[in-house]
């Protein structure tokens, strides 16, 4: 929910007070960009869409329509889905008049993100927040070309979007104050968990946390120390199911028992500094791509796209319905 210190900014400028009902801009109609629309409208704001694909519509009305069932199992409503709360824009310049927020999800290429913001800043609100799903550019260079860079923010999510409730969130020193907090709040509006980056790095937090166990799970498998079928349900089947309700920090505390991180670290720091020593660094070769995607060959079994990402989607479902039980 909206913390009081974020409802006394609102308040103050003026903006985003009435949290159940914005009007957003997504620009992009690719997997993140409509996972994005399907959450925003099933959380009650009014969505409009800008795709430069003729079928963008389409392309939307039909990801929509997949995903409806599993949010609304989740409790979202989702009667903005249909006409008028979504609206097919023909411009990116059209999409943005009036939004309070943009929600940017195009392709993750530099000179492609800042053209568009050259495009739609003349036809944005002052007080408007555009957003980008940028997953690991620089916010300085997406920032260079802008007239007033103030109102950029990082907001990476995970994918889908629409169920996967991680959002990082980044504002340098060119970035408006109240950007990063207003920005917090609307999302978690939509019920996401956000984050905070204090400092840029490459990849933010959790795609550095990702691309380090997958580093690590290429390796395991280069060397013939197990297939890819069962590095995965090494994951899934182990600290995957650990780490879906607590981060590791605090997983190894309680495995230090009663004297938390510190005895477990008094306990076991010789062995992480052996492990770490002996962790691999693979190269994603012709021959380590060709053996990953033999692997995954058998591990898939014949199942196709759409079944494969259903199954997660049910899977997560479950998880997320789990998981909001135990917390209420």
């Amino acid at each position: 929910m909206i913390s009081d210190q974020v409802l006394e900014i609102q308040n103050r400028k003026g903006h985003f007070v009435d949290q159940t009902k914005q009007t957003v801009a997504v620009i992009g109609a690719g997997l993140i960009g409509c996972s994005w629309s399907a959450l925003f409208l099933a959380s009650g704001h009014a969505v409009r869409l800008y795709d430069p694909r003729t079928e963008a519509g389409d392309i939307a009305r039909a990801f929509l329509a997949e995903v409806r069932p599993t949010l609304t199992a989740l409790g979202y409503d989702c009667s903005g889905f249909d006409a008028p709360a979504l609206t097919i824009c023909a411009t990116s310049q059209e999409a943005v008049t009036g939004a309070e927020i943009i929600m940017e999800s195009i392709p993750e290429r530099l000179d492609l993100k800042q053209t568009l913001y050259a495009e739609i800043e003349p036809a944005l609100l002052p007080h408007a927040i555009v957003a980008t799903s940028s997953s690991g550019l620089k916010l300085s260079d997406l920032q260079a070309l802008m007239t007033d860079p103030a109102r950029l923010v990082i907001a990476h999510p995970f994918n889908p979007p629409h169920l996967i409730p991680l959002v990082e969130l980044y504002g340098n020193d060119r970035t408006a104050p109240d950007v990063v907090p207003i920005a917090r709040a609307f999302f978690e509006g939509c019920g996401k968990v956000c984050i905070e980056l204090k400092k840029e790095v490459p990849a933010h937090v959790a795609n550095r946390l990702q691309a380090a166990l997958w580093r690590e799970a290429i390796h395991l498998v280069a060397e013939g120390v197990a297939t890819v079928e069962d590095v995965d349900k090494a994951v899934w089947a182990g600290p995957g199911l650990r780490w879906a309700v607590m981060g590791p920090h605090m997983l190894l505390n309680l495995g230090g028992g009663e004297g938390g991180l510190r005895a477990y670290v008094n306990q076991f720091a010789d062995s992480y500094a052996a492990w770490w020593d002996d962790l691999g660094h693979p190269a994603l070769t012709s021959d380590t791509v060709a053996a990953l995607t033999d692997g995954l060959t058998q591990e898939i079994n014949g199942r196709d796209y759409a079944t494969l990402r259903a199954t997660r989607d049910t899977q997560l479902l479950s998880v997320l319905t789990a998981l909001r039980a135990a917390r209420a």
